[in-house]
């Protein structure tokens, strides 16, 4: 069959089967397989669907990810992120405002030594979202404060979205996580901005919703030894990730070893770890690892299909009256990337858009790294925009806020981010390559 015909009837086929609930992975295999048929028959999957899938995730530089979700597991379930936002509500203590600066920051540092969006956004919700509302901020702009601190994951290393680049590109993951620090804390104060406009409007309005307000309950002491091995574990986490790899002292497989041997300790010392906290950890890391490689199986499949097609010079040819223009190919690019991470899981974005949109940005020339680090902050965006912002819905499940009043919110938090993003990457693309080009 003509591929002229065959790519928009797959295109077709894949979004229904999106809409009607079937899981990414199962979905893009799926419409792999049918578009391999369509186009070459039925001899093409054999060796396709052999060892072929095997060989695409037992990979050394794919052990990253299982090593970095343990690691967010061992953090998560020792209890460290209400230990770090005690320090921070103490900080913070008599000034409102700064309270929720420091809550996106500590979102910040957290997501740089957990690497999952969603559990740190959870736990944010958790522990943060009730000070947040005894101190004059609103449901929806406390839960939004957490997703949007949970979210930023997504870019501060060490990111998933990051590996799973590094690895659909053959771009060195340490360079990739060294080159999002800039880029991620630019993202990080777009959020603090549009956080204190909001603050700052709900202040001079002085009303709350009636069912929002929380009566002040005494406050549970933490013990201050608990406290210093938050901060210093905290600290030594950051400080082996980034130095580490800056300074070429070990692999990012390496610090993700490391950081979950420091974890494991944390919580030992912290009284956290028992067979339970084990278990759940362990498990939790198998399922998220698990649906991350099932995710490449099918991307896997798919990716052949799309090149087989040639759906990326048919791309190319489409876009050849603005390809002189780059700058307005990559505000294109971009806005349908946004669209995709708004509806469908990160890693499958990353997975199924990177074979059609690489030929392009080579065609344009435009840095791989730099293009890496602007895909993983649409995605940490994504995270918290309606219909699938998962780190929304985290925080809605933690804490009972209705998800439709943080989304209202969220948008507007990933509009602005957007916008000052896409504006400093493209005028200062140095803020991406700089770093890298200094390790």
């Amino acid at each position: 069959m003509d591929s002229y015909l065959v790519i928009p009837l797959i295109i077709l086929l894949l979004i229904i089967l999106l809409v009607l609930g079937l899981y990414i992975h199962s979905v893009l295999l799926a419409t792999g397989v049918i578009g391999l048929i369509l186009l070459d028959g039925f001899g093409s999957l054999s060796g396709l669907l052999g060892n072929e899938p095997f060989n695409r995730v037992a990979s050394y530089t794919l052990s990253t990810i299982p090593l970095f979700v343990l690691m967010a597991q061992f953090i998560l379930h020792s209890g460290l992120v209400q230990d770090v936002f005690y320090i921070v509500h103490k900080v913070s203590r008599g000034r409102n405002s700064l309270l929720g600066v420091l809550t996106l920051m500590i979102g910040g540092m957290l997501g740089a030594v957990s690497g999952s969006g969603t559990a740190t956004a959870a736990a944010l919700g958790q522990v943060a979202t009730p000070e947040l509302r005894r101190h004059g901020y609103s449901g929806p702009l406390a839960g939004i404060i957490a997703a949007s601190g949970g979210s930023l994951s997504g870019i501060i290393p060490p990111s998933i979205i990051l590996i799973l680049y590094g690895v659909a590109t053959e771009t060195p993951i340490g360079k990739l996580f060294i080159g999002a620090i800039i880029p991620g804390i630019i993202v990080m104060f777009s959020f603090i901005l549009v956080m204190l406009v909001y603050f700052a409007i709900e202040q001079k309005k002085g009303k709350t919703e009636e069912n929002e307000s929380i009566e002040s309950t005494e406050e549970e002491k933490i013990p201050l030894h608990q406290l210093i091995i938050a901060v210093i574990v905290s600290v030594l986490i950051v400080v082996i990730i980034f130095g580490g790899i800056y300074t070429g002292v070990f692999t990012p497989t390496e610090a993700g070893a490391i950081g979950s041997l420091v974890s494991l300790i944390a919580a030992i010392l912290l009284g956290k770890f028992n067979f339970n906290f084990l278990k759940v950890s362990v498990l939790e890391t198998i399922k998220l690892t698990g649906m991350v490689m099932l995710i490449m199986i099918g991307a896997q499949i798919f990716g052949r299909f799309v090149s087989l097609s040639l759906f990326p010079r048919k791309l190319i040819s489409l876009l050849e009256p603005i390809m002189d223009y780059p700058v307005l190919v990559l505000v294109l690019i971009s806005i349908i990337l946004f669209v995709l991470f708004m509806f469908i899981e990160g890693a499958a974005v990353i997975l199924m858009s990177i074979p059609v949109l690489l030929p392009i940005i080579q065609t344009l020339q435009v840095d791989i790294l730099w293009f890496g680090v602007v895909v993983s902050a649409i995605a940490t965006i994504g995270l918290i925009t309606p219909p699938v912002g998962m780190s929304v819905f985290a925080v809605a499940g933690a804490t009972g806020i209705r998800s439709e009043s943080i989304f209202r919110l969220g948008i507007v938090f990933a509009g602005v981010a957007m916008v000052i993003f896409m504006a400093a990457m493209i005028l200062f693309p140095e803020l991406a390559t700089w770093l890298p080009s200094r390790m």
